[in-house]
């Protein structure tokens, strides 16, 4: 194929065209601060070894999850990932970039992706559960948009336990196409107050279980108070791993659930690409995003896979269609399948209790340190803590000493007023000695 670069006349009409005066234009949501003017001081010249050494010194610079003290969750999580996971789904037969169009030929991926429907829908306690979506935060998104299908109203109420990212993204997606949302005020514990938001127009309540502040919460009164005023109720889970210890949504009155499901099987990977897991209702199957991969028998009987379901807009007229993402991440979702296939119902339990251990073992170490105030109330993995001093300025201290100790929620949510606030998160992966070290660290920053 020949390479066409673009002149300085298709890229003016293309700036027209969309409004813009310059490529600069297109990055005015990036902070300037953020921006970098110039080149990247590289070598212009030079052999792979000094290359490999250059860029080894520079990496070298950063503090990361598995070389230092690590309490970061915030919707990201650092867990124990087996090896098996990562040499399986790089086999040829997984590891292309085309999707399953042609189930003659991609017998291997239907069938993974039949296996991972499978697993999603028993994790969650939902009935099905579609091939995956792009992430949690789309995934919630499109559960609001479904919702206004089936109820045929307008209006989202979401609780001020959801991720803030979460929340602006659903925003992003949903107010293009005029449906309204009533995001809550943060709150680490209350609840009652969603049920206080429903009116006749809502559509769907959307809760998150544990929350952003790691609170963990039996919805089943919020859905039995969304269901008597005709809306549908949506959980939202940042934490996979949660599902293994904790009531499943499906059995606190869900009707959507829609999951972000790093945790399991895949890296941190820098914030993405990550994996959506979405669960519904039998009855609410036509209305489902994505799609869906179905077993099946040939002519002459033998057992196969095809994509059953896909209500997307290349698929059918686009004015029928339920969903525009034409991505599920499909290496992702394998390796959450492989991860969870290697785990087993009992491994997955084992796994998440490790998780509340550690994390109580942290809370109790934060909580003997004078100043402390533990604010979430009842906890998975992650819990919020409320300190003398800035969150923010205490996490950059601690950072330059080479210990990474959670995320301030003002970084989530610089609008709250919550700058004393630190969100923690603990996991398997997390070691006694992290424990003694963040404990001695903070005291001594919040006593200097």
């Amino acid at each position: 194929m020949r390479y066409l670069p673009l002149t300085p006349d298709d890229r003016d009409a293309m700036l027209a065209a969309i409004g813009a005066k310059s490529i600069d234009d297109l990055f005015v949501d990036v902070p300037q601060a953020a921006r970098r003017d110039g080149f990247v001081d590289l070598p212009r010249v030079a052999g792979e070894l000094e290359v490999e050494r250059a860029l080894s010194a520079m990496a070298g610079k950063n503090a990361t999850a598995g070389t230092v003290p690590f309490f970061c969750g915030a919707g990201a999580y650092k867990h124990h990932v087996p090896a098996t996971v990562d040499h399986v789904i790089q086999r040829s037969e997984f590891l292309t970039s085309y999707t399953p169009y042609q189930p003659e030929i991609a017998q291997g991926t239907l069938q993974y992706l039949y296996e991972f429907q499978t697993q999603v829908a028993n994790l969650t306690g939902m009935e099905v559960a579609n091939a995956s979506l792009y992430d949690g935060s789309t995934a919630m998104a499109e559960g609001v948009l479904m919702a206004t299908r089936v109820t045929r109203r307008n209006k989202a109420v979401i609780s001020g336990g959801v991720h803030p990212h979460y929340v602006k993204a659903t925003e992003t997606v949903v107010h293009a196409v005029g449906v309204e949302t009533e995001a809550l005020t943060a709150a680490v514990d209350a609840e009652d107050a969603v049920i206080a938001a429903i009116d006749k127009n809502t559509a769907c309540v959307v809760v998150q279980t544990p929350n952003v502040f790691g609170t963990a919460t039996d919805v089943t009164k919020i859905a039995e108070a969304a269901h008597a005023a005709g809306a549908l109720l949506i959980v939202v889970v940042t934490e996979a791993v949660s599902m293994g210890l904790l009531k499943s949504p499906g059995e606190m009155g869900a009707d959507i659930v829609a999951a972000e499901g790093q945790s399991i099987g895949n890296a941190l990977n820098f914030g993405g690409p990550y994996i959506g897991l979405f669960a519904t209702r039998e009855k609410l199957l036509r209305q489902t995003p994505g799609r869906y991969c179905g077993e099946t028998v040939d002519a002459d009987g033998r057992r196969g896979f095809v994509l059953t379901l896909s209500t997307r807009e290349q698929h059918i007229r686009r004015d029928k269609a339920t969903s525009n993402i034409c991505t599920n991440s499909g290496l992702c979702c394998l390796a959450f399948s492989i991860h969870m296939s290697l785990l087993g119902e009992t491994g997955l339990r084992q796994m998440a209790l490790l998780n509340h251990e550690k994390a109580v073992a942290t809370r109790d170490a934060l909580a003997a340190i004078p100043g402390v105030e533990i604010l979430t109330p009842r906890f998975f993995n992650e819990f919020a803590v409320k300190l003398p001093k800035n969150a923010a300025d205490v996490v950059q201290t601690l950072a330059d000493h080479h210990i990474l100790a959670g995320v301030p929620y003002s970084r989530l949510a610089p609008e709250a007023g919550l700058d004393d606030v630190l969100l923690v998160a603990a996991t398997e992966t997390t070691l006694d000695a992290d424990i003694k070290i963040l404990a001695a660290s903070l005291a001594k920053v919040l006593a200097a």
